[in-house]
């Protein structure tokens, strides 16, 4: 991230309650495995909807544009907004994305060997709208659509071989269930509470979907504080999909800048992934700090096929800068390895999780 920022803060009056908005607009230098070097601008914007209510966590809302030099486009907007005291919080993730990808079929045990080029286009939409029940536990209601407007691979190859479904352009539509527990002190960099979510998300023609399955989502975080400075991070993650037909930016995946870094995002996909991840987070003032974290899991068609033997690991360790001190909103630079050649450098806006 290049350091340069603009910030703009302003405070807006009304009859009994004060709005504060401080505003980060900069230009964007990144990097991660699946893009190399991206380039582009972001802005981010965290705030209260009122100065009185202390009792919600602050806001934000983030957008960015990227180019990177292997001719991807993304353009994407997400964020959470904590209405007063917290009894509704709205997620959301909104995108465009035009992303020449890799492919290597789909299984555990995909070689290295079966690497295949393509590109997609897409709309995707992600909407989560959480109602307070008391005592940190929410219910929500889950809105996902994507319209993959196209695809390109290379005919004959390892998508018509295995008759990928959803190797042609598609739109899917889903809606969904959650309930989550969320105590976490900070919305950005928490070093101390529980996130603790599951949800399912149910799609079908009746919603504009092009296929039906579901998909079963189990998300659990902790965060322990070692001391004023120490924090460690823990995370066991499970993605299923239900259903015969599961298209394919659809399937769960191993890898990326948020799970399992030093592995290629989609190096493994299939129907089920199970994932582990452990971070030490260190503070060395309110500007600066370290981590160093470990990973294992893998994807499997059915739960059944998961075993320790096929298990998969990555580690490494980064750096963290605080863009914004108060809010704990940090760009980080982490190194992640694994077996073989997987292995990368990942230069992002905000923690992994």
């Amino acid at each position: 991230m290049i350091a340069c920022c603009i910030v703009f803060n302003s405070a807006i009056a009304q009859k009994d309650s004060t709005r504060s908005h401080q505003i980060l607009l900069f230009p964007v230098l990144t990097r991660s495995i699946e893009t190399s070097w991206s380039f582009g601008v972001a802005g981010s914007s965290t705030f209260r909807f009122s100065k009185k209510d202390t009792a919600s966590r602050t806001s934000n809302l983030q957008a960015i544009m990227l180019y990177s030099l292997k001719k991807q486009f993304i353009a994407a907007i997400n964020g959470s907004q904590y209405f007063k005291n917290e009894q509704y919080i709205l997620n959301e993730q909104i995108s465009y994305s035009s992303f020449p990808d890799k492919f290597w079929g789909l299984g555990k045990h995909s070689p290295d060997s079966a690497e295949e080029d393509y590109n997609f286009k897409q709309y995707y939409i992600y909407l989560h709208l959480m109602r307070h029940l008391g005592n940190n536990f929410y219910a929500g209601l889950i809105y996902e659509f994507q319209n993959l407007m196209q695809v390109n691979y290379t005919p004959g190859g390892v998508f018509d071989q295995q008759q990928i479904v959803g190797r042609y352009p598609y739109k899917i539509s889903g809606l969904g269930l959650s309930i989550t527990y969320d105590d976490r002190n900070n919305a950005f960099s928490p070093n101390k509470g529980t996130f603790a979510q599951i949800y399912f998300n149910h799609f079908d023609s009746f919603i504009g979907s092009d296929f039906s399955y579901t998909n079963l989502v189990v998300d659990l975080r902790r965060f322990l504080p070692l001391s004023a400075k120490n924090v460690l991070a823990l995370q066991a993650y499970s993605f299923s999909n239900m259903g015969k037909d599961v298209p394919l930016r659809s399937l769960a995946t191993l890898g990326g800048m948020s799970s399992m870094r030093g592995f290629y995002d989609g190096r493994f996909r299939d129907r089920q992934q199970l994932v582990f991840q452990a971070e030490f987070r260190h503070s060395f003032n309110k500007r600066f700090g370290a981590v160093a974290f470990g990973n294992f899991g893998d994807v499997g068609h059915n739960i059944s096929d998961f075993a320790l033997k096929d298990i998969k690991y990555t580690y490494g360790a980064g750096l963290r800068y605080a863009i914004n001190k108060s809010e704990k909103l940090n760009i980080r630079l982490d190194y992640g390895i694994g077996p073989g050649k997987n292995q990368g450098l990942y230069f992002e806006l905000g923690e992994a999780f």
